[in-house]
């Protein structure tokens, strides 16, 4: 929510910028005052001077009650909410308030708002009553991703007569962010070490016997029940047993951004596709529990994460990661060689997902070699011939032949087709590639698989 009130110009500025608000009754009145009032004194008629004193002086007086009246309006604006799916509604809601001792007379509001999030609202509004209030709202709605500013609040205001109009922008705005569309995807057995938090086998520290326990000191607030006798006796001072904690399955989500891998742009593009897959895969596998990287071809990690080397160990880090990929553009890198680089010095084992771009040979290489050892790989390969509508080229099938060859469980991705088919594709790697829906086509994906994700 966002508030405030028009700047406070100099008052010979602002008194300038007044005069030319006149509307075109306003000056119509005055040049009339001003002829009356030459006729009278040509003419020796005092009524006259009357008449055109009259007529001059009310667009003048109008002027200078708008301009000590004008600041004392006040707005404010409220998104609700500010962070939005890719085509889904916000709605903001516009007050204003006036906190003069006298009324406003007719107001003229527009909000400022993005081209991608379609018109300029604006609204008329009654005259306010001294300390009166005024609420309108709109909806907005973008197909595409992305950060938008909405503001500055513009208020146009007008006397009751209609002689001067002022025009007068507020300093707050807000901003809408737009984030990758998420699909649900359903619980499948895809890989990872462990079914993740508490459903894994592995623990870091076992408590089945006393030959397993391992104590520390006791703090304050520690269970007395928990307290270790033995281990209390042999240091001298109150020894109580460590907490089991589980080991959580780990998973690393690459996204590839290299623009001349894609082609086309847009709400339906392929890339498009690539993000909002890398968002739900993300989601998807934080909420069964796994800790989630998020990384790029170039090698970079995406914000939303409290573990070490870069691990998102919680809900919280949504949040934090849909802004990141809200933002994400093409990267000018044409190489792989990055990602694998970041990923060699990761750990070993876990669950890695790839949503790739168009591979060639020596691309398909270097993600074959990512595969992590005694972990499984999934990769998800955009098929830039169907997605152009071209007759596949010789040796298209090569990329994923080479990532089946390595060990990798490879989907082409086609136009129309749908994460969560692909994902229960992935999940049977018995299942022929050429079965996908949408178009995708291919031969046997093949892979092995752990962990249900």
């Amino acid at each position: 929510m966002s508030a405030g009130a028009p700047p406070r110009p100099g008052r010979l500025r602002s008194l300038g910028a007044a005069f030319a608000g006149l509307t075109t009754r306003g000056r119509s009145f005055l040049a009339a005052g001003v002829a009356a009032a030459a006729c009278s004194y040509v003419l020796g008629q005092a009524d006259l001077l009357r008449v055109g004193l009259l007529l001059a002086v009310l667009p003048l007086v109008c002027v200078l009650v708008l301009q000590g009246t004008r600041q004392r309006v006040t707005g404010s604006r409220r998104l609700t909410p500010a962070r939005v799916s890719a085509l889904g509604e916000a709605r903001v809601s516009l007050r204003l308030d006036n906190v003069s001792r006298l009324p406003s007379g007719l107001l003229m509001l527009q909000d400022r708002v993005p081209y991608a999030l379609g018109p300029r609202p604006r609204f008329v509004l009654d005259r306010m009553e001294p300390g009166g209030r005024r609420e309108v709202s709109y909806r907005v709605r973008s197909p595409l991703r992305g950060r938008y500013p909405l503001g500055p609040l513009q208020l146009r205001l007008t006397d009751p007569f209609g002689m001067c109009e002022l025009t007068r922008s507020f300093s707050a705005y807000d901003v809408l962010t737009v984030v990758p569309r998420v699909d649900a995807l359903p619980p499948l057995r895809l890989g990872g070490e462990a079914m993740g938090h508490g459903d894994g086998s592995l623990r870091s520290l076992a408590l089945a016997g006393e030959d397993d326990v391992i104590p520390r000191g006791y703090r304050h607030g520690d269970d007395l029940r928990r307290v270790h006798w033995r281990s209390t006796a042999r240091h001298g001072k109150l020894m109580v047993r460590r907490e089991e904690q589980p080991r959580r399955a780990h998973c690393t989500v690459l996204l590839d951004t290299r623009g001349v891998a894609y082609e086309g742009a847009g709400p339906d593009s392929p890339f498009e596709w690539a993000v909002s897959g890398a968002a739900s895969a993300a989601l998807h596998l934080l909420g069964r529990g796994f800790t989630v990287r998020l990384l790029t071809d170039t090698g970079g990690i995406l914000p939303g994460s409290d573990g070490p080397a870069g691990h998102a160990g919680s809900a919280e880090a949504t949040g934090p990661m849909l802004d990141a990929l809200a933002v994400l553009d093409h990267s000018e890198g044409s190489d792989l060689s990055p990602a694998y680089d970041a990923l060699s010095g990761g750990q070993g084992a876990g669950l890695l997902i790839a949503f790739l771009g168009e591979l060639d040979e020596r691309q398909a290489a270097v993600v074959a070699r990512m595969r992590p050892r005694g972990g499984t790989a999934v990769a998800f390969v955009l098929d830039g011939d169907a997605w152009a509508g071209r007759r596949a080229a010789a040796g298209a099938a090569a990329p994923l032949r080479l990532l089946r060859e390595a060990g990798w469980t490879a989907l082409p991705v086609g136009p129309g087709v749908t994460l969560p088919a692909l994902w229960r594709l992935a999940g049977a790697p018995e299942a022929r590639a050429d079965t996908a829906p949408g178009g995708a086509t291919g031969g046997t994906a093949g892979g092995a698989t752990g962990g249900r994700a």
